[in-house]
């Protein structure tokens, strides 16, 4: 009980006065403060001034906590009223308000609101507790702000360590959940204060269950106690590996209850019926031992993965790495946990309802798991890490380059992934190329109006991504790669990737089919004619060469020409029959003469002719 003057009395009802006045608290609560402490400092208190104000705000609190629970009031609603329609705070939370906004504004110690946190959950019930929480949990935001969390974490934490004690872990485990949550989100990630570095067992969680049957009990008590005899070794799973004979007498009684789950198999009738997913369902986090009860708890699916579960948790256990030499399994051991955790699994995925999933769901949660027992055996190193600060060059210095073992850094960080896994190199998945259609894929989404990509992100626009796909398409797809020099990349796109309406423009006609074959066929018979003038002599000069390979190429034409011109009429129109008598040979050697024309014609004046003089030469 803390004593006050008469004049430290006038100013409390002056504080009290002026604090529980209705209106937010930027309003009237620095200067409320300035006019009862009358601080050396207008905006902040000294460390005297700051003592002196915390005492009359406790005992301001602790009168109001009196006449609520003299009211018969809860305490966060006593002195609540409603003015104009409005619902006004009470009085309690209103204080506690401009006491956050002081704290806040740095006006005084950042520590003065948890102190008074915890001094209100020590003066209320635990049904009040739950109403002074809700508010705790609407103002983890700025308590949770630097200048406040580092004043005041330790007695935040001494009040929800305060508060886990006086709640029952069997009746009040919503409660506690919500306290835990606030401790993880307030606190960092690193925090130490909540980790357990030793790895120490609560040995203190016993489970009591009957010795000795009762009478009439129709079901086998040996199996009774086999059950529950199993949450000793799973209350200290670190007695199994000192003791040869525990481990022996775990895995005989864990046999025993894994037989007699696979012999009496769930339906999914009695999963579904006894389905904790319900809204209504309630959670408990111990089963009642009693023996009468163990006839329906093998009929509760939830149950059974309660104790599955359990057993994979220590399976995990044991298997995890780092641990002292003392503290090893053997090798005979690992493979009778390898054995064990084969049936488990076999279980839980047989156990309904959705035991596939469920099964899923507890290997990816043990997986994670992992990663937080090296965190805790390298000594739990913070997650935060500060931004490096680039440093200037001097003037006038230059920057060596890193020098890399194989020439660069992709390379030696390859050869060094190769000495960690030997099969690095070797797998068969590590160099994989993929199909035509996977591979234009994005571009003929790209290409379909509907999907509304703005050019500029085209994957066209790339040209890694286009020297691939043309690399792609010339080994696996010659057809496609043909229509690139005259659409572009885009008409080497499979037709059947693009939408109806854009497929239409870049689909093949027959006739260009055709043409493509003449002029395949073209192509050879000019490789011939090529070899036909390897024969000519170098001693000739280069205008002289050139004339010669056009007048030799020509040739072949001029004599299938002759032979063919009684089929000619004299308008120049040739007949039907005569279409019929050329021969193949004739028109392979004019499209030759012709293609070897429009070469010439693309490296400009032959021998002081022009174009148009040679294609008259090439044709007459």
């Amino acid at each position: 009980m803390l004593e006050t003057g008469p004049l430290q009395s006038s100013n409390m009802e002056l504080l009290k006065k002026a604090i529980l006045q209705p209106g937010p608290p930027e309003k009237f609560a620095l200067q409320t403060v300035q006019e009862v402490i009358k601080p050396q400092r207008q905006t902040k208190l000294a460390q005297d001034e700051n003592q002196l104000l915390e005492n009359m705000l406790r005992m301001l609190l602790q009168e109001l906590v009196s006449s609520s629970v003299q009211s018969g009031e809860p305490i966060m609603e006593y002195g609540k009223s409603i003015d104009d329609g409005e619902t006004t705070l009470g009085q309690i939370p209103h204080l506690l308000d401009v006491v956050l906004y002081l704290c806040e504004r740095e006006h005084v110690e950042g520590g003065m609101i948890f102190q008074l946190l915890e001094d209100l959950t020590e003066m209320s019930t635990m049904r009040n507790c739950k109403d002074i929480f809700v508010y705790i949990e609407s103002k983890q935001d700025i308590l949770g702000k630097q200048e406040l969390f580092a004043r005041g974490k330790l007695v935040m934490l001494r009040t929800c360590n305060q508060l886990l004690r006086r709640l029952s872990k069997a009746n009040d485990v919503v409660f506690c959940g919500r306290i835990l949550m606030f401790l993880a989100h307030f606190f960092p990630l690193s925090e130490r204060s909540a980790v357990n570095i030793k790895g120490v067992f609560n040995t203190s969680n016993e489970t009591n269950y009957e010795n000795d049957p009762p009478p009439g009990l129709s079901l086998d008590f040996n199996f009774y106690k086999t059950l529950w005899s199993l949450q000793e070794h799973f209350c200290n799973p670190a007695s199994l590996t000192l003791a040869s004979a525990k481990w022996q007498k775990f895995t005989s009684s864990l046999m025993v209850v894994l037989s007699t789950f696979e012999a009496q198999p769930l339906s999914e009738e009695e999963g579904d019926a006894n389905s904790l997913e319900e809204e209504a369902a309630t959670f408990n986090i111990k089963y009642l031992t009693s023996s009468k009860l163990m006839g329906l708890e093998l009929k509760d699916s939830s149950f059974r993965r309660h104790v599955l579960v359990q057993c994979l948790i220590l399976f995990d256990y044991l298997k995890a790495p780092g641990k002292n030499d003392k503290d090893l399994t053997s090798e005979s051991m690992k493979e009778e946990i390898k054995s064990c955790e084969e049936r488990v699994k076999k279980l839980l995925e047989m156990t309904p309802p959705k035991g596939k999933d469920f099964l899923h769901k507890i290997e990816h949660i043990l997986e994670r798991e992992k990663n937080w027992v090296w965190w805790k055996r390298d000594g739990c190193p913070p997650f935060e890490k500060q931004p490096i600060e680039k440093k200037m060059p001097q003037e006038g210095t230059k920057k060596r380059k890193p020098r890399w073992r194989l020439g660069n850094k992709e390379l030696s960080q390859l050869w060094k992934w190769a000495d960690q896994n030997p099969n690095a190199l070797t797998d068969t998945q590590r160099v994989r190329t993929p199909s035509i259609n996977d591979y234009w894929k994005p571009l003929a989404e790209d290409m379909d109006p509907s999907a509304g990509i703005e050019p500029e992100y085209h994957h066209k626009n790339s040209r890694v991504y286009c020297w691939k796909g043309l690399r792609f398409s010339a080994r696996q797809d010659l057809e496609g790669f043909s229509r690139f020099t005259e659409l572009g990349v885009e008409g080497v796109v499979p037709v059947e990737l693009l939408p109806p309406d854009v497929r239409s423009k870049y689909q093949a006609k027959p006739n260009d089919r055709s043409k493509r074959a003449r002029k395949e066929d073209s192509k050879s018979g000019a490789h011939q004619v090529e070899e036909t003038r390897s024969g000519v002599p170098a001693s000739e000069n280069d205008g002289e060469g050139n004339k010669v390979d056009i007048e030799t190429s020509a040739a072949p034409m001029e004599a299938d020409a002759t032979v063919s011109t009684g089929n000619i009429s004299q308008g120049g129109t040739p007949t039907p029959e005569g279409d019929q008598k050329q021969s193949p040979d004739a028109e392979v050697g004019q499209e030759a003469a012709q293609l070897e024309a429009d070469a010439e014609t693309e490296t400009g004046v032959i021998d002081g002719e022009t174009d148009a003089d040679v294609d008259l030469e090439a044709v007459s």
